[in-house]
């Protein structure tokens, strides 16, 4: 039996233990959280082992063509002196919106023209600042850049008063932009199709909650009027360690230019972490372009994240451990999968090892909230060899 051991600190600290710690010195807390994978550990004769975080060992397999081996490799040093020149510790791909968080009476109506219709009304009229919110992708660089990591968003906002508040949000919170709109780009400045991406969050006097963004009723992406990568994106992808994606990207740019993105960040040693998200399951009944974007970015990204629901979607499989076993089977470059188990915690599944950590407790404050803050953690806890 092989081991690879992997060690993950939180970076929240709770009187001077680890959560994982925790854990281990109450072993009720963990049959409590896991009951399903202690169960399928015992199954297939897995054994805890590691101290720092919960781990089973798992079957040796055949490494990846492209992945890192556990012993160094030419691919290894590749990366490690790429990494040496890189300054950026994370870098985020498009999905750059506001959110106009919004208490509403009733919840918008389900049939298209009828939500079109009420996303119209509401955008007759700008609401107070302070119902504004930086989403999306921002959620992901503000969390990460409080953590301390140097961060740099990559997409496109417009030149008005959405934009320039995205903007002073990012900066304030010392996160680089990198505009992805180009001189050469045929659309014209002052058109809608130009205008920064909005999210309405909709709330109901019973907490319920909808979403309403002009993405929705728009057959093309939001962008699609951005066809290239510009020297400006090249190099801040150059530059990055680790590049996040996820499935929203897909609401504003085209398969083909979020394609080029992969590529590239492959071609320059860029580690790529991507979430398929919500619409991970619409991208793999969509377009053929989407459908080969899609399959692409699982097979070449070296961290997939997703919940239970989106890996069983994606791979037709309950187990969400076989599930993410089967995305590191079909993966190139597959290195981790993360699989969110919501209150239970979250799974890291790798070639040689299956990890569990429990769920972190935070005071409550609204039921909303936006993917990114998640993926931050990773991205902390994911080391670049």
């Amino acid at each position: 039996m092989h081991h690879l051991t992997i060690s993950l600190q939180s970076p929240i600290r709770s009187n001077g233990f680890s959560p994982y710690q925790i854990v281990l010195q109450n072993p009720r807390l963990f049959h409590t959280i896991f009951p399903d994978v202690l169960q399928y550990s015992r199954r297939n004769h897995f054994s805890i082992f590691n101290c720092r975080g919960v781990e089973f060992s798992a079957p040796k397999r055949c490494l990846n063509s492209l992945s890192l081996a556990d012993n160094g490799s030419v691919d290894d040093e590749r990366l490690r002196s790429c990494v040496a020149m890189k300054n950026v510790d994370v870098a985020t791909l498009g999905n750059l919106c506001v959110d106009i968080v919004l208490n509403v009476p009733k919840l918008p109506p389900k049939s298209f023209q009828e939500r079109l219709a009420y996303m119209e009304e509401l955008s007759k009229s700008p609401p107070d600042k302070q119902y504004w919110e930086a989403g999306g992708n921002c959620n992901m660089a503000i969390a990460a850049a409080r953590l301390g990591l140097h961060c740099v968003a990559i997409g496109h906002v417009g030149d008005e008063m959405y934009g320039r508040f995205l903007l002073d949000v990012l900066h304030d919170e010392g996160i680089g932009t990198v505009g992805m709109s180009d001189l050469n780009d045929n659309v014209d400045s002052s058109s809608a199709a130009y205008e920064t991406l909005l999210c309405w969050v909709l709330v109901d006097p019973f907490h319920r909650h909808g979403f309403c963004s002009r993405a929705d009723f728009c057959k093309e992406p939001a962008f699609s009027w951005l066809s290239k990568l510009s020297i400006e994106v090249k190099m801040a992808i150059k530059q990055s360690k680790l590049l996040f994606c996820n499935g929203y990207g897909f609401d504003e740019l085209s398969p083909c230019l979020i394609i080029s993105v992969l590529d590239y960040a492959v071609e320059v040693g860029t580690a790529i972490l991507f979430d398929p998200g919500p619409r991970g399951k619409t991208l793999v009944t969509g377009t053929p372009e989407e459908q080969r974007a899609l399959d692409k970015f699982l097979r070449m990204s070296d961290v997939l994240l997703l919940t239970s629901e989106e890996a069983e979607s994606l791979t037709g499989i309950g187990n969400p451990i076989l599930a993410a076993q089967e995305l590191l089977r079909k993966g190139v470059r597959t290195k981790w999968v993360i699989v969110k188990m919501g209150a239970k915690g979250s799974i890291l599944i790798t070639m040689s090892n299956i990890s569990c950590a429990p769920a972190f407790k935070v005071p409550f404050i609204m039921l909303i909230c936006a993917h990114g803050s998640y993926e931050c953690l990773h991205d902390h806890l994911f080391e670049v060899i």
